[in-house]
C-alpha cells in the first residue's frame, strides 16, 4: 500500500505515523518549505492526549506541555466565581486538559513521523490529485490520496467540493508569553469589552493568552501594532491579567484571526482521494475540541486501513459513518456556544453544552 498524505499540519503528520510505523509507504507533501516555528498554545483535551499516547508521543508531551483538571470562570476584576472540575474524558490515566505551545507539539509529531519511516518532502506542492502532480512537474502513483490540507484545503477545492469556511463573528488576540506563578489552569472572565478573556498554561515558565471580541477588519489591525492594540483591549482585566500585560511587548509573537467554521456534508471521498481533519470539519475553539477531533480521524482511518487491508468505497463510507455524526455534534454545539456568548439569551446553557459535548467524545471514537 502507498499513500499520499497532502498536508504537514497535527492531523498529516498524526496519520503519517500511525501508517508508517505499521509498514506502509507514506509520503507525506507540505507546501511550505520549512516547518513553521510560528504560533500560539493549543488547549488539547483527554480525548485528544488518548490518540497521542497511541502514537506514542505522550510522554514527550507531558513533559513539553503543562497539564491540569480544573477550569475556573472570574470576573473582569479576577475575582473567582466558579469552578469545576473537568471530566477526564481520555480515561483515569491522563490528565483532562493539557495546554502547550503550538510549535513545540508540531515539531514532535514530525519527529516521530520521521521516526516511523515516512517521506517528509518540505516544498512540495500537490497540484493535481486524480492523478497526482507535484507543482515541479513530477507525479506519482498512490493507492490512496488524503487530503489533510487544512480549513483552506486546495484538495476539497481539486475535488469540485465548493464549500469554504465560514466567519462565526468573533475575532480573537492571541499572545504567547511569560506565565505568573499564579497561573495553574485555564481561566475564562467574562464581560469587560470582550466576550472572553483567557488564559492557558502552556509550560513551566509560560502561558497563552486570548482575548476574544467581535471580529473587526483585518485591515484595521496593522501587524506592527498587535502588542500595543492587545494591552489596550485587556488593560480593564484585572487578577492574573495585571502581570500578563507587561510581557504583551513583542507584536511577532501575537496573532489575531477570526473563528470560523466548515462542514463538509457526506462523501468525503472522490474515488480514491479523501478529505479529513480541518479540511471537512471545522470548529470555534469554543469547546477546545478541534485539535482533538482531527486526531481522532487520524486514528479512526489509520486503524481501518490497517484492519482491512483494502481500499475501496466501503472502507471510505465505514470511516465517514465512524466520525461524521461525532464531528457535527462538535461543530454545531461549538457554534452554539459561540452564538450564546455573542448573544446572551434566557436559553443559553454554556456549561451543560461543554458537560455533554465531554462526556460524548470519552467514548472511543
Amino acid at each position: 500500500m502507498k499513500v499520499l498524505i497532502v498536508g504537514g499540519g497535527i492531523t498529516g503528520t498524526s496519520l503519517a505515523i500511525l501508517l508508517a510505523r505499521a509498514g506502509v509507504t507514506v509520503d507525506l507533501a507540505e507546501r511550505e518549505p520549512a516547518w513553521s516555528t510560528l504560533g500560539s498554545g493549543i488547549t488539547l483535551q483527554g480525548n485528544a492526549l488518548r490518540v497521542l499516547r497511541e502514537l506514542g508521543v505522550w510522554e514527550q508531551i507531558r513533559n513539553s506541555g503543562y497539564a491540569f483538571d480544573s477550569l475556573g470562570i472570574r470576573t473582569p476584576d479576577g475575582t473567582l466565581m466558579f469552578e469545576t472540575q473537568d471530566i477526564k474524558s481520555g480515561g483515569p490515566g491522563l490528565p483532562a486538559s493539557l495546554g502547550m505551545y503550538r510549535p513545540d507539539l508540531c515539531a514532535i509529531l514530525v519527529d516521530a513521523a520521521e521516526r516511523a519511516g515516512a517521506r517528509l518532502m518540505l516544498g512540495r506542492t500537490v497540484t493535481s490529485v486524480d492523478p497526482v502532480r507535484f507543482a515541479d512537474g513530477t507525479t506519482g502513483e498512490y493507492d490512496l490520496v488524503v487530503g489533510a490540507d487544512g480549513i483552506r484545503s486546495s484538495v476539497r477545492r481539486m475535488l469540485g467540493i465548493d464549500i469554504e469556511p465560514r466567519p462565526v463573528g468573533m475575532g480573537a488576540w492571541r499572545a504567547h508569553t511569560r506565565r505568573p506563578k499564579s497561573i495553574e489552569r485555564t481561566e475564562l472572565m467574562y464581560g469587560g469589552p470582550c466576550y472572553i478573556a483567557g488564559y492557558c498554561p502552556t509550560g513551566p515558565d509560560t502561558i497563552y493568552a486570548y482575548l476574544v471580541e467581535k471580529a473587526r477588519d483585518k485591515t484595521t489591525v496593522p501587524t506592527d501594532r498587535l502588542a500595543e492594540m492587545m494591552r489596550a483591549l485587556a488593560e480593564p482585566y484585572g487578577g492574573a491579567w495585571d502581570e500578563i500585560k507587561p510581557g504583551i511587548t513583542d507584536s511577532t509573537r501575537i496573532n489575531y484571526t477570526w473563528f470560523e467554521s466548515l462542514l463538509v456534508d457526506r462523501p468525503w471521498n472522490r474515488g480514491n482521494v479523501l478529505l479529513i481533519g480541518d479540511a471537512i470539519h471545522a470548529c470555534p475553539p469554543t469547546l477546545a475540541q478541534g485539535a482533538a477531533q482531527c486526531l481522532e480521524d487520524a486514528l479512526v482511518l489509520a486503524e481501518l486501513l490497517l484492519e482491512r487491508g483494502t481500499i475501496d468505497q466501503a472502507l471510505f463510507d465505514t470511516f465517514t459513518d465512524r466520525r461524521i455524526d461525532r464531528v457535527r455534534t462538535v461543530v454545531e454545539t461549538s457554534l452554539q456556544i459561540a452564538h450564546w456568548q455573542m448573544d446572551p439569551g434566557p436559553d443559553a446553557d454554556v456549561p451543560g453544552a461543554m458537560s455533554r459535548i465531554a462526556a460524548m467524545v470519552t467514548e472511543t471514537p
